[in-house]
């Protein structure tokens, strides 16, 4: 690899980027700079300050091959082919291409992630002040160059036609690098117009920026290192668009099939698959190379002999040293293990991407389906396969870094899951519940807490209202969310602690329309409610109560400590039935109580509740 460090003058930028010389690989990032960052670069510029370099890589190098795209907001004429493609400096040249030529209007967003259109100007009186008052003069407006307030009743600064920027002296920037003089030599003040010329506008023809220009003979792996370690005042590429630069060009591949791999379009065919099932929605890009990474390596691992094998990884380094026959390798069975995981979840009565207890369990699922094949659902191996599944949950064992579990589960879990005598995952063993923890499940983002709610439905979970099972052809079809069982109402007007009334124990998933009959009365009241709407008997209504872990006595005497303390147990052996593990019992309603009162109350999630 060699490479160059010549100067270009900001001018040249904007005509290369514009006219298509410069253009982007396809798998750079989009745009994302703020309103306010802009205007600071703006002033970097105005005031002769350096701003660093940026990266270009020659085109022409058959060993890479990127498919280029053009700098956002140019419209190239058709036909335009790149000399030169931007590695580093894209948010920095795409800001300075849409604010200093065109229409000047810049396609951004505010400090909130609004998105805004905006334009950029400098009032000359200001800026004659000295450097320091540069950074004031420059304003960000309206793309229809109005600034209003009042909810857009008021006018504050009508900068919406060259006359009317001249008449208050507000020079616009997108002239900076083109037709400025006419709108200079239209100043009423000609003094002005030669001042704000002589200091601002003959110094940015001569600003230069500092340029890194990597050769045609720099490899695809050199590219990737450059994307990884050196992308300067951006956001760092993940593993997925790192890989897209290594596999682009791969001789092999091109050589073949005589055309070159498209990870992005090979992903967006995996994503395209993945759409039927919702609860797919969660799994990224990266998570799938994770898999097939784990599965490459597992491969490795048990194809060497020795003592010092290969390990089997997920972990980032060994993700980004995948080759495209590696990944072309697992691609087609990790779409079909990932759809035979929603399958898996559905089983679970996980039917919505937000309740997926941990996504990243997913990842090892997936492997562990491929390691398996068929086998996976053979009955006996796939109810240890729902043991181990269990067992991460209610261990809270993927809530953070996992790769060296991952690692761990792809080596243990499909030995095991044939062989109930071989040694236990780590999974399995790492996993603890406590009594104590159903205290502190307040939050349905907690994995625990999704966990709970699917294990509920899955013992044959019905509506209240309506004899249908919470199954998924029901589900969607009831509007079916988790409730409270003792509302929130009720518990506030009754003094109950804020932790219990909150806690998985006080919650369980029905239908919008019993949620609606429940309101904030006491559940007395509504189970009565209830039974004179639905027509139905008491002892019927008892049993479906119980099929939610429910003691209905306990429900229509308003005993909430009771009810609290039995569906706390039934939930513990809902745990241990699907962990095989025991749950440490911890608590009386008198220990619970007191344990509540040590703990400040946290912010409430967003629920679809009327109670």
């Amino acid at each position: 690899m060699g490479f160059l460090t010549p100067m270009y003058e900001l001018g040249e930028y904007l005509a290369w980027t514009r006219s298509g010389e410069i253009q982007l690989p396809d798998f750079q990032r989009g745009y994302k700079w703020e309103d306010e960052r802009i205007r600071q670069l703006l002033v970097t510029v105005l005031r002769t300050h350096p701003m660093g370099a940026v990266m270009l890589l020659k085109t022409g190098n058959e060993q890479v091959r990127f498919k280029p795209r053009p700098i956002e907001g140019v419209d190239m004429a058709q036909g335009s082919e790149a000399k030169m493609l931007l590695l580093d400096g894209q948010q920095r040249l795409t800001s300075l291409t849409q604010a200093l030529s065109g229409s000047g209007a810049v396609a951004t967003k505010d400090s909130r992630g609004k998105l805004l259109d905006r334009r950029y100007l400098i009032q000359m009186e200001t800026a004659l002040l000295g450097s320091d008052h540069v950074d004031e003069a420059v304003i960000s407006i309206p793309a229809d160059g109005v600034v209003r307030s009042n909810f857009g009743k008021d006018i504050d600064l009508d900068l919406s036609t060259p006359d009317k920027q001249r008449e208050q002296c507000y020079f616009p920037l997108h002239l900076l690098y083109g037709d400025y003089m006419s709108w200079i030599l239209e100043l009423e003040d000609r003094e002005l117009g030669k001042k704000f010329h002589e200091s601002f506008i003959k110094p940015a023809t001569t600003y230069d920026i500092p340029a890194i220009v990597l050769d045609e003979a720099t490899d695809k792996a050199a590219v990737a290192t450059v994307f990884e370690k050196v992308n300067i005042g951006g956001l760092p590429l993940n593993v997925f668009e790192l890989l897209t630069a290594v596999f682009a060009g791969d001789a092999a591949y091109y050589a073949s099939t005589g055309e070159d791999f498209r990870l992005n379009d090979d992903w967006r065919e995996t994503h395209e698959l993945f759409t039927a099932h919702p609860v797919l929605s969660v799994v990224e890009s990266t998570d799938f190379l994770q898999a097939v990474t784990m599965l490459t390596t597992h491969k490795q691992h048990l194809a060497a002999t020795g003592e010092r094998r290969p390990a089997i990884s997920a972990k980032r380094e060994d993700v980004l040293r995948l080759k495209l026959n590696d990944y072309l390798e697992w691609r087609d069975a990790l779409r079909d293990a990932f759809q035979w995981a929603a399958t898996f979840l559905a089983d679970r009565y996980v039917f919505k991407a937000r309740e997926v207890p941990y996504a990243k369990q997913l990842v090892p699922l997936a492997a562990i389906k491929v390691v398996l094949g068929s086998k996976a659902d053979l009955h006996g191996v796939k109810e240890r396969l729902i043991r181990w599944f269990w067992c991460g949950i209610f261990g809270e064992l993927y809530g953070s870094a996992s790769e060296t579990r991952f690692a761990r589960d792809i080596e243990m879990v499909p030995a095991w899951a044939l062989d109930p005598t071989a040694p236990t995952p780590r999974t399995i063993v790492d996993s603890s519940f406590v009594e104590s923890r159903l205290q502190s499940l307040n939050s349905r983002r907690a994995a625990a807490y999704k966990g709970l709610a699917a294990l509920v439905l899955a013992q044959g979970a019905r509506d209240w209202m309506e004899d249908k099972a919470l199954d998924k052809v029901q589900y969607v079809d009831l509007a079916v969310d988790i409730h409270h069982i003792f509302p929130r109402a009720w518990c506030e007007k009754n003094g109950i602690d804020w932790e219990r009334r909150e806690s998985i124990a006080n919650k369980t998933a029905i239908g919008a329309r019993t949620n609606r009959s429940i309101g904030g009365a006491a559940p007395s009241h509504y189970l009565a409610n209830i039974e004179k709407w639905a027509q139905i008997a008491t002892e019927p209504l008892d049993a479906i109560l119980r099929g939610h872990s429910i003691e209905a006595a306990t429900l229509r005497t308003d005993d909430f400590d009771g009810f609290f303390d039995s569906r706390r147990e039934a939930l513990c052996v809902l745990i241990e039935q699907a962990t095989g593990k025991t749950v440490q019992r911890d608590l009386t309603t008198g220990e619970a109580e007191e344990d509540a009162s040590h703990f400040e109350k946290p912010e409430l999630d967003d629920e679809s509740t009327e109670d």
